[in-house]
């Protein structure tokens, strides 16, 4: 599997929030689908944390600025950073979207931070990222350090930030985002803005990315196989209806396939084209009957009787009820290839 990691997800739940065993559930963490995660995980050198996972390096110090501040101050502290080469470096930075949700682990809880990891000073509220939300450009994405959460907040508003450096092992795709706005929503050039959209940072895109065949489409940068209409599924149903109907697809060789899943919340986020909303995928994808919220098999371990859902309209990460019938499911399987 190329460009994705595991969740770091290790025990299945029901939908009361009961832990149950694994076996046959088609939950994420029977499954863990992705790259694994080296153990140890983290390499600590004095006021620096290189995360063997991504190859990315973070200031073990997960607060340096101290206090919350807009968007446009974290851009300006870290820049500050540079200039006094904090950890002996002058090439900090924002994280973007999939730089900050990679230090995330699914099975961990204020913070979703790996176990024993070595950071220090956490504090659990909003952190920036250098992505801007394209459905609302005065508005940034951000990831609540409680639970994981990645939603978008307002540029003028405040929240915390933590710099990376490197540009990491390939393991992590970039964003897709192409673009630079202010703080007001307005697009600019970005140079030297430090944005997602200047940097550019992670594994670049093939040129086609998607490719049609038969009803299923081969993303060509993660090699997974998905659904070309998902739309041709029930729209609105609870999450264990979605892992039993994913069950039947395979009972049933849907599409002469009997290896289909229900999506990690990591395997929905890598469809993600920050440039782009409603939805926020690329604009030559060929998929059809597109909706807005998609089930993960990813419980919410801050909530166990929630799991993780992928909102395609925004490109937002969060949670649902599972007993709610409220979303719907979106297949995925593995290229013959993989």
């Amino acid at each position: 599997m190329r460009h994705i990691s595991t969740t770091g997800q290790l025990h299945c739940y029901n939908e009361q929030g009961a832990r149950i065993s694994c076996a046959g559930s088609g939950q994420d963490a029977e499954l863990r689908i992705g790259a694994p995660w080296p153990d140890p995980r983290f390499s600590v050198n004095d006021q620096t944390v290189v995360d063997q996972l991504t190859g990315l390096v973070w200031t073990r110090d997960a607060n340096p600025g101290q206090f919350p501040c807009t968007w446009e101050e974290a851009f300006s502290q870290i820049r500050e950073l540079n200039q006094e080469k904090f950890g002996g470096h002058t090439d900090w930075r924002l994280p973007n979207r999939r730089e900050l949700r990679s230090l995330m682990d699914y099975q961990q809880k204020k913070p979703p931070l790996p176990d024993a990891h070595p950071f220090f000073n956490i504090f659990l509220y909003w952190y920036w990222t250098s992505t801007t939300a394209a459905i609302h450009p005065a508005y940034a994405w951000a990831v609540h350090l409680e639970g994981a959460r990645m939603f978008y907040n307002k540029k003028n508003q405040e929240a915390m930030f933590w710099p990376v450096r490197g540009q990491g092992n390939g393991l992590l795709a970039a964003t897709g985002q192409q673009s630079c706005w202010d703080s007001r929503g307005k697009r600019i050039t970005g140079e030297g803005s430090g944005q997602d959209g200047e940097l550019r940072c992670g594994a670049p895109w093939p040129g086609q990315r998607f490719l049609a065949q038969d009803g299923l489409v081969h993303d060509r940068l993660t090699g997974l196989v998905w659904l070309r209409d998902p739309g041709e599924l029930p729209e609105s149903i609870t999450w264990q209806q979605a892992l039993n109907l994913i069950h039947k697809l395979n009972s049933s060789r849907f599409l002469g396939r009997s290896n289909w899943h229900l999506p990690s919340i990591n395997e929905l986020e890598s469809l993600v084209d920050a440039e782009y909303h409603s939805p926020a995928l690329t604009t030559t994808h060929p998929f059809t009957g597109l909706r807005d919220g998609y089930w993960s098999s990813t419980t919410s371990f801050f909530e166990t009787d929630w799991a993780w859902v992928l909102y395609f309209d925004k490109g937002a990460c969060g949670v649902g009820y599972k007993a709610d019938p409220t979303f719907t499911v979106w297949p995925v399987c593995f290229s013959e290839k993989e």
